[in-house]
């Protein structure tokens, strides 16, 4: 199955970049990778996206088992299809979501070190990491997967009425 071995990839280099921040950097410490715009920050995050639930542990461990259930079962059920991009967009948050759950099932907590700030309108970014970041990839995917495929079943059903 491709598309789990995209997940186990996503998940692999996840892992291996939070372990490096652990090994490498206290919490807190931070350093400069291209001026003030990018630093890798080590963080470490006991919520959602921008902090949100924070202490939410358990309900985030139960919502992601029910997440990748559900990718794992859409996943099987598509296999078959002409269709690559929504099972590569699901091989990214599936992915992501077994990276940070891994943390927050381990250590309460989810690392974060990847932080951007936009000096031009004085705006920090959350930081967040490589499993959010293919998450967030993943979604914007199956966003556009869903307006092509609804674009192309559009169009099907207007030739099918001519």
């Amino acid at each position: 199955m491709y598309y789990y071995l995209i997940a186990l990839l996503i998940f692999i280099i996840d892992q291996m970049t939070k372990w490096l921040i652990v090994k490498n950097f206290d919490i807190g410490e931070s350093k400069s990778i291209i001026g003030d715009f990018f630093h890798i920050t080590s963080q470490r995050n006991n919520g959602a996206a921008f902090s949100i639930l924070e202490g939410q542990r358990w309900f985030f461990l139960v919502i992601t088992v029910i997440v990748v259930v559900g990718i794992i079962y859409i996943l099987q059920k598509i296999k078959s299809s002409r269709n690559r991009v929504l099972p590569i967009a699901l091989s990214f948050v599936l992915g992501g979501a077994v990276g940070n759950f891994l943390d927050r099932a381990l250590y309460g907590e989810v690392v974060d070190f990847l932080k951007f700030h936009f000096s031009a309108i004085n705006y920090t970014f959350a930081t967040f990491n490589l499993a959010d970041s293919a998450i967030v990839c993943g979604a914007i995917l199956i966003i556009i997967d869903t307006f092509r495929t609804g674009h192309k079943e559009k169009q099907e059903l207007k030739q099918k009425v001519q």
